[in-house]
């Protein structure tokens, strides 16, 4: 237990810190070197339980061929703006091998596909809002209900959706001056109205459509391995 608050501390503290000192210090210019910082504390779950090595070398090759299979999805459906399998693969990843998981993968999904897509400041925000996502779904008490009730999984893809937008728009004032402003927040959110829609409906087909295969898939290997 002590040793999962210290990873909730660091990837709900540490790292939205690490974005406010990028974005407040550096102007947004070194945002190479804050992913890499980013990277590092989404690993820090992962090194906090490395006593069971086999087991942790096994779970972080699944989470590699997750990580992959997000990047993939992404790049298929580049051209088509906001609908995309990440948030859905991310998701899926936290419901079998729990928040922290579900966040490293986001969070690595996103620096790996900007290798293709471009890197910018916007990555760190990304990082953190995809892995956002991934340690929600991941809590116990909402893995549960996901897992047990399809309405509840449409209704947390919808709501992933639109928070995913939410936290972007941040990103989007912040670009600007460096400074959050409320108007320029709520006239950002609005524009992106389509997009949160596109990406919020497209969060559901990806669920609906790969909760069975690949979460079947997923769930044996979690329990042939013991991950």
């Amino acid at each position: 237990m002590k040793k999962q608050w210290i990873s909730y501390i660091v990837l709900l503290l540490f790292i939205p810190l690490t974005i406010w000192v990028g974005v407040s210090f550096f102007d947004d210019r070194g945002y190479v070197f804050i992913s890499f910082v980013i990277v590092l504390f989404t690993l820090v779950p992962f090194f906090l339980t490395f006593e069971h090595r086999e087991t942790n070398v096994r779970l972080l090759v699944v989470l590699a061929a997750m990580i992959a299979l997000s990047v993939v999805g992404r790049f298929i459906f580049a051209a088509l703006p906001g609908f995309k399998p990440v948030t859905a693969i991310v998701i899926l990843t936290a419901l079998y091998f729990g928040p922290e998981a579900g966040f490293l993968v986001g969070a690595l999904t996103a620096i790996i596909s900007n290798m293709y897509f471009g890197q910018g400041p916007w990555t760190p925000f990304q990082m953190f809002a995809w892995g956002i996502v991934g340690l929600l779904a991941g809590l116990p008490d909402i893995r549960t209900m996901l897992l047990k009730n399809k309405f509840v999984l449409i209704l947390f893809g919808l709501l992933a959706g639109v928070f995913f937008s939410l936290l972007m728009d941040i990103w989007t004032v912040l670009s600007i001056d460096g400074v959050f402003n409320m108007k320029r927040y709520v006239a950002a959110v609005s524009l992106s109205i389509p997009f949160m829609l596109t990406y919020a409906v497209s969060n559901v087909v990806f669920l609906l459509l790969t909760i069975k295969p690949i979460g079947d898939k997923l769930e044996r290997v979690k329990s042939k391995y013991g991950l």
